[in-house]
């Protein structure tokens, strides 16, 4: 399918010289003299370089067909991770560069979508927040709770996220997915 420069964003996936390549940043500028175009930054799922490119608004550009299927996450195995398909049952083996370090936020029985390219999966759809249980913090200091100060904190996936001074171990609080950040505490 074909889609113009200035509607490429970051996590399309693009046709270029026979290489499939996943965008993962893009810059939308604006000239004077040349007019606008799109600074936009990828990487090849096969072979892993990277490459910087601009596309005009009046550029066209293949996009690739992707099918993304909802999965369930079963175990963590040596090579990746396996997901199972909530409806056949039948399971599949993720390669854990597809995954990458969003590992950490994949619980047993987590619902996730699966982006597939000619029945190859590509890439992990992860919810966009999650739940999570702090295990270690510093204890909130007296007339702090009021400002809007953070302190790190670790949860109970091993990731690392600043947290407002209120937070303390054992409370459980929403993180977002992409950003790796805190949103709020976890409603009981």
């Amino acid at each position: 399918m074909k889609i113009n420069g200035n509607q490429v964003r970051k996590g399309t996936l693009l046709l270029i010289e026979g290489g499939l390549w996943r965008v993962t940043k893009t810059e939308a500028t604006k000239t004077g003299k040349s007019g606008a175009y799109n600074q936009v930054e990828m990487k090849n799922i096969t072979t892993g370089t990277k490459k910087n490119t601009r596309f005009r608004a009046s550029e066209t550009v293949e996009r690739a067909r992707v099918e993304e299927r909802k999965m369930t996450y079963l175990y963590e195995s040596d090579n990746g991770i396996v997901l199972m398909d909530p409806n056949t049952f039948d399971q599949i083996d993720v390669s854990s560069d597809v995954i990458g370090e969003d590992v950490v936020f994949l619980d047993d029985g987590m619902e996730v979508g699966v982006e597939f390219h000619e029945e190859d999966p590509l890439n992990i759809v992860l919810p966009p927040q999650v739940t999570l249980t702090i295990v270690e913090t510093e204890p909130a200091l007296k007339g702090q709770t009021v400002s809007s100060s953070f302190k790190p904190a670790v949860a109970s996936n091993g990731l690392r996220v600043m947290v407002p001074q209120f937070i303390n171990v054992d409370d459980e609080i929403v993180v977002e997915t992409e950003e790796r950040t805190y949103v709020k505490r976890a409603e009981k």
